[in-house]
């Protein structure tokens, strides 16, 4: 692809360009901070400009094909020249540098030159820092930035080097703090855990990265809620995420309560910090630290939820406070959730079952089966249930043992269901076919075996007549 502009009129242009030499122009060629006593253009100003005008246009060319066009070939030399000889001449220099030895480093073949075109990566972004340490526009101080792209750059191309990666991206987070951009985040949490797995830093230092990214992730996510910036809102919810799913593998329940028990005893009443504490240990298998408990009585003391009721309900019943988890499970069964709502009804009915609450206990497994008919769980409940109270629906040899055959009856219907129980519901149905009535009372009472029967108890149930075996 030919240049667009003839060479002569190109030229032209950079002579005039040079002799005017304005403040600031769009190619940057003033932006930065040039060091003091060093000049603009270098020793060979009218070389410096005229490179610098000579690899923008064709930069300019080569971006406009998508960086397809071969021009690109004719970029490198004048780019070279303007690197070595006026590093001051324009920021451009390395903003255009990082992208052309990105494209040279990800076509390259050879890993021996690879490793030389990451070098002189890594120098572009020094250079870089060197020369133009302050944003053009703000002032401001851009090194924390630019160390955030150079970490990312090197552990993308480089992961041999992580460990200079970790101390780039570190160095840039605790520069920049909230402003610190979100795909550096991501970077410097995998570099972290690249570290642990390579023994350079104990593990527990997962977690703390962790939670200095998630804090500065949520402090935006707020931040530009409240600008109503929806789009990096999203943005940032989504680096949130990937930074979560590449958390969880690694954080040991003893890790990640150390860390949330200082956070929480500093606010206390931190809504977010509560959803977080009760989420993550959950999600960790964590429940049994009374960190959790902890969190999840505050949470729903502050916020009420269905979903943080059964996380109480759910401990209270593994405690035996049966009362007091029938009390939250019971609000817990309001969830939206499905699959909550079916795993708080089943729950409830366990703990009905512990206090001998038959009839309501019954009811919240047939409320559990309507909700999901394939599950087994709340059958053997239920049999569990008639088991308890056979004794109580007879005043005889034969009446008083009738509801075993309901009992075995939903056994039997559990494993039907729900193959992954049948395991359990068969030792069930083994257990209690021995109470069944004897050939012998069956016949004095005048029933026949094989035939129907209808318990009418605190229940009723059509069933066989069966013989204890």
């Amino acid at each position: 692809m030919k240049p667009k502009a003839p060479i002569k009129i190109l030229l032209t242009g950079i002579f005039a360009l040079f002799m005017l030499q304005p403040s600031a122009s769009a190619d940057g060629f003033n932006l930065g901070n040039p060091q003091e006593g060093m000049p603009k253009y270098g020793q060979d100003s009218v070389s410096c400009v005229m490179n610098i005008s000579l690899y923008r246009e064709f930069f300019r060319q080569w971006r406009a094909s998508e960086f397809e066009s071969p021009v690109f070939k004719d970029i490198l030399g004048p780019w070279r020249w303007v690197f070595q000889n006026c590093p001051l001449g324009s920021e451009n220099t390395y903003v255009d540098g990082v992208r052309i030895m990105q494209y040279r480093i990800e076509n390259e073949k050879n890993e021996g030159v690879k490793a030389k075109l990451i070098d002189t990566l890594m120098m572009i972004y020094d250079q870089r820092i060197e020369y133009f340490p302050n944003h053009f526009r703000t002032g401001a101080p851009q090194k924390g930035a630019i160390l955030g792209r150079k970490g990312v750059d090197l552990f993308t191309y480089d992961q041999e080097r992580y460990e200079q990666s970790y101390n780039i991206l570190k160095e840039s987070v605790e520069i920049e703090g909230d402003n610190a951009d979100g795909t550096v985040l991501i970077y410097y949490f995998r570099s972290v855990i690249r570290m642990a797995r390579k023994a350079k830093v104990d593990t527990a230092a997962i977690v703390d990265v962790y939670d200095q990214v998630i804090d500065i992730l949520d402090h935006n996510i707020t931040r530009l809620t409240n600008e109503g910036d929806t789009k990096w809102v999203e943005n940032y919810r989504n680096f949130k995420g990937n930074i979560d799913a590449t958390f969880e593998p690694f954080a040991t329940c003893t890790d990640l309560v150390r860390v949330y028990k200082n956070k929480l005893n500093k606010t206390p009443d931190d809504v977010e910090l509560l959803k977080k504490i009760t989420s993550l240990l959950d999600r960790r298998g964590c429940q049994d630290d009374p960190l959790y408990l902890d969190a999840s009585v505050r949470l729903h003391k502050l916020q009420s939820s269905p979903e943080s009721a059964y996380n109480i309900g759910r401990l209270m019943l593994r405690e035996e406070k049966y009362s007091e988890a029938a009390k939250y499970l019971e609000e817990a069964t309001k969830s939206t959730d499905t699959d909550r709502a079916i795993n708080s009804y089943k729950l409830l009915s366990e703990t009905l079952r512990a206090l001998k609450n038959y009839p309501r206990s019954r009811q919240m497994a047939l409320k559990a089966i309507e909700l999901n008919p394939n599950d087994g769980a709340p059958y053997i409940t239920i049999g569990d249930i008639y088991a308890a109270s056979a004794k109580d629906c007879g005043d005889n040899e034969f009446t008083s043992r009738v509801a075993f055959w309901a009992a075995v009856d939903k056994y039997n219907q559990a494993r039907r269901v729900d193959p992954s129980l049948a395991e359990t519901a068969s030792r069930r149905i083994s257990t209690y076919s021995v109470y069944f009535p004897s050939l012998e009372t069956i016949f004095f009472y005048g029933y026949e075996e094989g035939k129907t029967y209808t318990i009418d108890c605190w229940f009723k149930e059509e069933t066989i007549i069966r013989a204890s075996k």
